[in-house]
């Protein structure tokens, strides 16, 4: 039982003190219900007391952000107190919760939208209070990290009625100036009412407008401000902040230097890799010695060569025995081979050919062809 106790979160109640009383440097107590016949015990512990107000006293309405304890030996149940206001807070943190919801539900505090940080900003714009730890802590862990890295530092009120037009104003400022990259407001922690300028409406709708990343930094956990929420990244502390966005580097060299490493390996590795398959080319026979592969293809060419005449010379041997034969067919078939035998082609005048007794008549010329010549005559 006592393990799941200890497990429960704080919450925020508000109840009147019924009973207060301080003993060996811690303060005891009841807390009574305003609405309901019910009270609880309560302690709070020396090191929680700066979060405290002075004067408090039996009767006095408050709110308290208690967590529960299980006192295993007493068998009892007490709440430890980690903060305690006057009654006036509750209507406060009423709006907070009111303007969280509302503003969660526009979409402002979505992830997705949120930027990336730069990786290695050159220009940095802070926003935090003049001669602050806040300031210190922020360009003292940076410039550990990167020498090199600048800043543009707008100083406003982190606090008071002043602050929320001086950060608003200051945020403006930095996100108009090109050389920026990346905006920080830093604010080292404080009292609930000191930190209600980092949950106004104005300021929040303001930081969710700006085109370059902004880190929020205000480092205060148990109330959380708005503008943790809307910012691109939430830093616990002006130091983490300045260890969030500037890299350290002697980390950076240190990766650098591995992956020198690597590569060095790599192209060792590679290059002795060629050099082995070169070497294994040069022994090849072709490329040792260059001539024979020539040698080799010459030979080769020859071959085909000789080939090529002997079957050109088959070739032709076989067309003019085919045209011998042709031309003698082609003279047994021949006019003049028949004229040659002692006969005759017989031409009227006009040089009709006479097949037959019937076309000429008595007295009628004729052509006679013969072998060698023609000869002119006439029908008897």
């Amino acid at each position: 039982m006592g393990g799941y106790i200890e497990r429960l979160g704080p919450v925020w109640v508000e109840a009147e003190i019924t009973q207060w009383g301080h003993s060996a440097g811690n303060i005891y107590g009841k807390l009574s219900d305003t609405e309901a016949d019910a009270q609880v015990s309560i302690t709070i512990w020396r090191r929680t007391q700066e979060n405290i107000p002075q004067g408090l006293n039996q009767g006095d309405r408050v709110i308290a952000q208690i967590k529960p304890s299980w006192w295993v030996k007493g068998g009892t149940l007490s709440m430890n107190v980690l903060e305690m206001r006057h009654t006036g807070i509750g209507e406060i943190l009423e709006k907070l919760a009111k303007l969280r919801a509302q503003l969660t539900q526009e979409g402002l505090f979505d992830p997705d939208p949120k930027k990336t940080l730069p990786f290695l900003p050159g220009v940095i714009g802070l926003v935090t209070g003049k001669d602050s730890d806040a300031e210190k802590d922020v360009l003292t862990n940076a410039r550990l990290r990167w020498p090199e890295v600048e800043f543009v530092i707008e100083h406003a009120a982190v606090q008071g009625d002043r602050s929320v037009t001086e950060v608003m104003a200051a945020l403006e400022k930095l996100e108009n100036n090109p050389d920026v990259e990346v905006i920080i407001v830093a604010r080292g922690g404080g009292d609930f009412m000191n930190l209600l300028p980092f949950s106004d409406e104005r300021l929040i709708r303001l930081a969710a407008t700006l085109t370059k990343p902004l880190v929020s930094a205000i480092g205060h956990e148990a109330d959380r401000p708005l503008l943790d929420d809307v910012a691109d990244m939430r830093a616990s502390t002006p130091t983490d902040a300045a260890k969030r966005v500037v890299p350290d580097v002697q980390a950076e060299k240190q990766l650098l230097e591995e992956a020198r490493h690597r590569l060095d390996t790599k192209l060792s590795a590679l290059i002795q890799y060629e050099i082995e398959r070169l070497d294994s080319f040069r022994t090849r026979p072709a490329l040792a010695d260059p001539h024979t592969l020539i040698d080799r293809k010459s030979e080769e060419l020859l071959q085909i060569v000789a080939r090529g005449w002997d079957m050109s010379s088959l070739v032709l041997e076989r067309h003019q025995a085919q045209l011998a034969q042709l031309s003698g067919s082609l003279r047994g078939l021949s006019p003049q081979n028949t004229l040659d035998r002692g006969y005759a082609i017989v031409r009227d005048k006009d040089g009709h050919v006479i097949s037959r007794a019937a076309q000429v008549s008595s007295g009628d010329p004729l052509r006679l062809r013969v072998s060698e010549g023609e000869i002119d005559t006439h029908v008897d």
